[in-house]
């Protein structure tokens, strides 16, 4: 007799939602590297694993809002910034005088050496004179993957608005590609067939196409119930669904689980 075992525990991750009203409201996603062992080839928002420095003590001087959060959601608000500069070279950081930092070319360069494990976030930030601009983070949603799945994820997502000045520039390792795009006109494409978007990102652009705009956005997800979804399976006549918690917000979703690409 073989003892079943149990499910893989979620990996504690944060994800980012960029926007921009200019020229349409758009959100910044980014195509996963197709050699990636999750959600290769994917359009995803920028984000990834929790590291054990994003709750390291010696950011206090180097965040804003560092007394407004506990450790957990320090390190969760941390991650996402650090995510959103490693894949998509955007960082959400305010200057010495508190203006919002507009970014500058020798940034983009220090990400590579950062990525080769020649530099650490922490120090870059330093060696600009930056500090994370955590508040600038609203909570969207968050998502663990399903028991059944050999790979689980507890992902927080995040939603900001990106700096006017900065460009996004994909990291060509994670990420092969980068582009501003409305999320109404993401959902087509994956609709058509022209790009694949696995579900909880889908169902959150679904979440933020109800908005016009960022500030609209933000005040719909301040709104919304905390509700942590957690996908499960029922069967129906037609076969096995996936289903979520009715009450997160996205009203009643019940998809066919061969299609639903989690």
């Amino acid at each position: 007799m073989t003892q079943s075992s149990s499910p893989p525990e979620p990996r504690l991750s944060a994800t980012i939602l960029l926007v921009r009203d200019q020229p349409s409201f758009e959100v910044l996603m980014v195509k996963r590297h197709h050699q990636i062992d999750f959600a290769s080839g994917a359009l995803v928002f920028p984000g990834g694993k929790t590291e054990a420095s994003d709750g390291d003590a010696a950011w206090a001087d180097r965040v804003l809002g560092w007394d407004r959060y506990d450790l957990a959601e320090r390190t969760l608000r941390i991650a996402a910034i650090r995510e959103a500069y490693e894949e998509a070279g955007i960082l959400l950081a305010r200057t010495a005088d508190g203006a919002v930092w507009a970014g500058a070319h020798e940034a983009v360069e220090a990400r590579s050496a950062v990525a080769r494990g020649e530099a650490s976030f922490f120090d870059l930030v330093g060696d600009f004179g930056l500090k994370l601009d955590l508040p600038s983070l609203t909570p969207f949603a968050r998502w663990i993957t399903p028991v059944m799945m050999p790979k689980r994820f507890d992902t927080h997502f995040f939603l900001a608005a990106a700096p006017a000045d900065q460009l996004a520039v994909c990291d060509g390792h994670e990420t092969v590609d980068a582009e501003w795009i409305e999320p109404s006109a993401a959902l087509a494409l994956a609709a058509e067939g022209h790009r694949t978007i696995i579900f909880p990102t889908r169902m959150n652009l679904k979440l933020l196409a109800e908005s016009p705009d960022s500030a609209s956005a933000t005040t719909a997800a301040l709104a919304r119930p905390g509700v942590v979804v957690t996908p499960w399976v029922e069967r129906r006549e037609t076969g096995q669904v996936l289903v979520i918690p009715p009450d997160a917000g996205y009203g009643a979703v019940e998809e066919d689980l061969a299609s639903v690409g989690t």
